[in-house]
């Protein structure tokens, strides 16, 4: 700094400043155009997440669990098509859903073509569904959703060419009968149960009610169950309908709905075991030979006797809490175990189904 700047500091200050500035604001520009991070992604595009590698034990692990999830489901869609063809068409039950649509709609078209039944309608109105499920909720309809209608529609045709209906189950003079009703709802409510409880949707009026939860931000629980009863009600303004059946077919619904809570209730229903032990290392190993579950342990004290104790708990399926109560009883009986239900558990070998 010279003799001039020192006599007036405000002039150096002044001409240093644009300097200054120059330099916070060019550096940065030319270090952000020369350089460029080469892992950064594209503007407007999204990275994409790498699939993670499995081992050949999780591969087959993988592929057993998908065997398993897709044959239960069909179990459940060939269940639900049984209900249907077996008790609900021949009674004339309208116990909501499409099938229920169906069978109110059939008999006036089936004066002018004999040849049309039951069966036919269901497909018909099953595609139209899905088409509308396609263009409100794009992906959203889903290859389960897909799978569940395509089966549905196919096994009611197997059932129609293998096992003819002409009249219910338990001949002509019972039709609509209350034992009839009963095998409808538990028939069709455990097949109902089955496909929920593996995460899917059997289709028909369930995408109806998801274009609903979509637009109106309502569960589609109840949304389901209200198509349902709306459809019921219907038949007691129909002059086709009998009204007694029509009765029975409103009472179904109802139970049908409390009969899916239940079942898939019981199906996820899980036991919360709480084991207090002077010998933590006794019962870890029968956790873990007995039941192949983990648990977690701490440090705990004796209220009364002051004496040191470990808390072991753990979570398994109910036949596995048998099991690992009749061992604690052979290797550890003076164990102090509780054993609770737990309805959801979200984890580590309880997240997915299968």
């Amino acid at each position: 700094m010279t003799e001039k700047d020192l006599q007036n500091p405000a002039t150096a200050e002044e001409e240093e400043t644009p300097a200054r500035e120059m330099e916070e604001v060019v550096l940065p520009q030319e270090t952000s155009s020369s350089v460029k991070d080469e892992n950064a992604p594209k503007r407007g595009g999204k990275k994409k997440r790498e699939k993670p590698v499995l081992s050949p034990e999780e591969k087959k692990k993988k592929l057993i669990r998908d065997i398993k999830y897709w044959t239960v489901l069909n179990i459940g869609v060939l269940l639900l098509s049984l209900g249907v063809h077996m008790f609900e068409i021949p009674n004339n039950f309208v116990m909501g859903g499409v099938s229920g649509l169906s069978i109110l709609i059939t008999p006036p078209i089936k004066n002018l073509f004999a040849a049309f039944d039951e069966n036919i309608l269901i497909t018909i109105i099953n595609v139209i569904l899905l088409v509308i499920g396609f263009i409100f909720l794009g992906k959203g309809v889903g290859l389960k959703t897909v799978f569940c209608t395509v089966m549905y529609n196919v096994e009611l045709w197997l059932f129609e060419l293998i096992i003819p209906m002409d009249e219910p189950l338990s001949g002509a003079e019972n039709a609509g009968s209350l034992l009839e009703a009963v095998y409808a709802v538990v028939t069709v409510g455990v097949a109902q149960a089955i496909i929920f409880y593996c995460g899917a949707s059997s289709g028909g009026t369930d995408i109806i009610a998801l274009i609903v939860k979509k637009y109106a931000k309502v569960n589609i629980g109840p949304a389901i169950i209200a198509s349902d009863f709306v459809i019921a009600f219907i038949a007691f303004f129909v002059p086709w309908q009998n009204h007694e059946v029509a009765m029975v077919s409103v009472l179904g619904v109802a139970l049908r709905s409390f009969a899916i809570d239940g079942i898939i209730e019981n199906i996820a229903k899980t036991k919360y075991v709480t084991i207090i032990t002077e010998h933590p290392d006794t019962v870890g190993e029968i956790i873990f030979k007995e039941v192949n579950r983990g648990y977690t342990k701490y440090a705990a004290q004796g209220g009364y006797t002051g004496g040191n104790r470990t808390i072991i708990i753990t979570v398994c399926q109910r036949a596995q809490a048998i099991r690992l109560k009749e061992k604690l009883l052979e290797a550890e009986p003076s164990a102090f175990t509780i054993i609770t239900d737990a309805n959801e558990i979200l984890g580590k070998g309880f997240a997915a189904k299968f």
